[in-house]
């Protein structure tokens, strides 16, 4: 996208009157409530949100996939498209790959490529939930908990080389999702599959560079249905405790029991200093991986409520959590589909951060249930979409990144480029 930032900077002409207007007001009303806004606008423009590289075409469900033209058919064409996102909203400064998807033909190209976009490179993950072409052992039982020693090798050869091309990008961590599990009772034993697991993680443990981490995902059910191998956080826990101080937990919002105190799970694991990363989305019945804040706004601000609290607190020994969404887009663009849910997480971010913590303290202290609901909900129906914006204007990104990307026409010549039929790799 040549003239990306000069073109950016001309919609933002147009808007700055009205936004300027918008902020001085906010900014003096936090400013009255006895907040930095300085700091708070440091905060919000340091916070990063990574994309996941199989985010960035059309999803689909099991009755129909239907793409919408324009699709990145190539590594290199994620990395551009990321990099579009981050020109417009200067707070997805990462891409995280799934392998075999995104294997790199060349590595120092492909991290010049993006290099040359201001992006680095997140967690990698794995993908024992498919066989690939020609895979002489099949996933269809299991993966790292099968009960053929010879498939659970495949499955950590596999996660060894996800590391191998990590290292050779700049990553730092691992991510293991685990589809393990049984449809029908007496398929499996439990008690070997999780000790198979654990064995398979302990030999993918061993490998892990010093300065990595390994994040364990879990998830309550599909695409079995009668148990998962890891379906709680709990069993992450226990997982990550077994294999030691290099291994965390990983929080995917869609991955819980309708429900679930998802904001409570957060603290525990913080208290705990197990948390290790997000993959963000939303959802009305369970893994729906609908775009952030879409459905329920005010429990995105609550498990940042926590996150905020567990990142500010001094004893804390929990390393800062890795952002990234994770969505499939069936309906939508997927590029403003992003913009929307990088822009849902900055905003119950910087709600949380304006929580008068002291007062909220206070209340909780003396038992007074009402004030304390007033300090969150205070919080959370401020609005707070010109601080981010202004964090955006000062990062010469867009103070309005969806309208800015429509304006652009940014869909419309990636279909011209690409085609109106590609299809992303990968999904």
């Amino acid at each position: 996208m040549e003239g990306l930032s000069s073109r950016i900077a001309e919609i933002n002409n147009s808007a700055a009157q009205t936004h300027t207007r918008q902020f001085e007001i906010l900014a003096e009303t936090l400013e009255k409530d006895g907040h930095n806004i300085e700091q708070l606008l440091d905060k919000i423009s340091s916070f990063q949100v990574a994309i996941p590289s199989w985010a960035l075409g059309t999803g689909g469900t099991r009755f129909g996939r239907f793409p919408g033209g324009g699709e990145p058919g190539s590594l290199e064409e994620k990395i551009q498209d990321v990099g579009t996102l981050h020109a417009l909203n200067a707070s997805s400064d990462a891409i995280s790959l799934h392998i075999p998807w995104d294997i790199p033909k060349d590595t120092n190209a492909i991290k010049e490529l993006a290099a040359s976009y201001n992006l680095k490179f997140d967690a990698v993950n794995s993908n024992t939930f498919q066989d690939q072409p020609g895979q002489d052992h099949s996933y269809k039982f299991g993966s790292l908990c099968h009960s053929d020693p010879a498939v659970r090798m495949k499955a950590v050869e596999h996660n060894i080389e996800v590391i191998k091309y990590g290292k050779e990008l700049g990553s730092k961590a691992l991510t293991v999702w685990l589809a393990d599990g049984s449809s029908f009772p007496g398929q499996m034993n439990f008690r070997k599959a999780f000790g198979n697991t654990l064995d398979s993680l302990e030999r993918i443990y061993e490998t892990l560079p010093e300065d990595w981490k390994v994040l364990v995902e879990y998830k309550p059910f599909e695409p079995y249905f009668y148990s998962m191998v890891i379906p709680d956080w709990g069993t992450s826990h226990l997982l990550a405790n077994k294999l030691g101080e290099k291994a965390f937990c990983l929080v995917d919002l869609g991955h819980h029991l309708p429900n679930t105190n998802i904001e409570q799970i957060v603290a525990t694991l913080m208290m705990e200093a197990k948390l290790g990363g997000f993959h963000f989305n939303d959802s009305k019945f369970a893994d729906d991986d609908l775009t952030v804040g879409s459905m329920k706004p005010y429990q995105l601000f609550l498990i940042f409520n926590e996150l905020v609290e567990g990142m500010e607190d001094e004893k804390s020994a929990n390393p800062v959590p890795a952002w990234m969404i994770d969505a499939s887009h069936n309906l939508k663009d997927p590029l403003e589909d992003l913009l929307q849910s990088v822009e849902a997480m900055k905003l119950a971010y910087a709600q949380a951060l304006i929580i008068d913590r002291d007062s909220l303290e206070k209340y909780r202290e003396s038992n007074d249930v009402s004030m304390a609901q007033e300090v969150l909900q205070n919080a959370y129906r401020t609005d707070v979409r010109p601080l981010l914006a202004e964090a955006r204007r000062r990062s010469n990104a867009a103070i309005n990144p969806l309208d800015t990307y429509r304006k652009l026409q940014i869909r419309e010549q990636l279909i011209q480029t690409r085609g109106s039929k590609t299809i992303a790799t990968g999904l």
